[in-house]
């Protein structure tokens, strides 16, 4: 944005250029949009994403339940995983067959992940599930939707910048080329006369 800093030199310069002016005052607006649009913009998107992420920690808080699983023996691991973060968790996680109490009361059997680094029959360990006993992951946190909340707030503002910015880059390419293309068309005018005794006389 140096074209802020020449708009003083612009107000009174012979050499100066309408564009030149445009473009100086453009560059101030710009800088003006940003300054207030940019945190305008992420403080709306923030506050909006936080008030629904905080509904959603409720709701998973609430529909979800913390219940006592037991190991009824080890199983190899999956053949296909589908969890990127599984492999570096491998060393303190296993894949056991295990026996689970559902907060419904029903009696439940399947294949889990177990937080438990060598699992042995009859180890108990945490497991999350919803009121029928199904397998559900762990449920948000507040502070985890409050740091998702204040993401999404910074980037819109910087999304928002970057389209302000964008928008002067644009006007300012086609100033840019309406500008050569009146040079063209003096140098077309001037061009057969150039460096002729008396010309223009």
């Amino acid at each position: 944005m140096r074209a802020i800093s020449g708009l003083w030199r612009w107000r009174r310069n012979p050499l100066r250029r309408g564009t030149d002016l445009a473009e100086a005052w453009l560059a101030l607006t710009v800088l003006f949009l940003i300054l207030v649009t940019a945190p305008l913009v992420g403080a709306v998107t923030g506050s909006v994403a936080q008030g629904s992420l905080q509904q959603a920690v409720r709701e998973q808080q609430r529909s979800r339940h913390l219940v006592a699983a037991t190991v009824v023996r080890k199983l190899g691991p999956a053949p296909i995983d589908a969890d990127p973060e599984s492999t570096a968790s491998r060393d303190t996680h296993s894949r056991v067959l295990a026996d689970w109490t559902a907060p419904d009361g029903t009696a439940q059997h399947g294949a889990v992940i177990a937080d438990l680094k060598s699992p042995h029959r009859g180890d108990h360990f945490p497991l999350w599930t919803d009121g029928h006993g199904r397998i559900t992951g762990r449920p948000l946190d507040r502070a985890s939707a409050t740091t998702h909340a204040v993401l999404a707030g910074i980037g819109a503002a910087a999304m928002t910048a970057g389209l302000i910015e964008g928008c002067r880059r644009l006007i300012v390419w086609r100033m840019v080329l309406r500008r050569y293309a009146r040079w063209d068309q003096a140098w077309d005018r001037a061009g057969p006369d150039w460096g002729r005794t008396g010309t223009g006389s």
